[in-house]
């Protein structure tokens, strides 16, 4: 039987543990939660890009 490759926490890189997968412990998960909630993931856009035209008249 081969084992599933351990994966590593993406806030801390300690071992994942199942009962906070991906995370290894509450904490981290909760790191993580509050990145999402202030903003912090974000993906960076310039403001001063056109908007794609949704009828696409010329």
């Amino acid at each position: 039987m081969t084992e599933a490759p351990t994966r590593k926490c993406p806030i801390c890189g300690k071992p994942a543990v199942e009962k906070y997968r991906p995370f290894c412990s509450k904490r981290c998960a909760d790191v993580d939660l509050n990145r999402w909630l202030t903003g912090s993931y974000v993906i960076p856009a310039r403001d001063d890009e056109p908007l794609p035209d949704a009828e696409g008249d010329e």
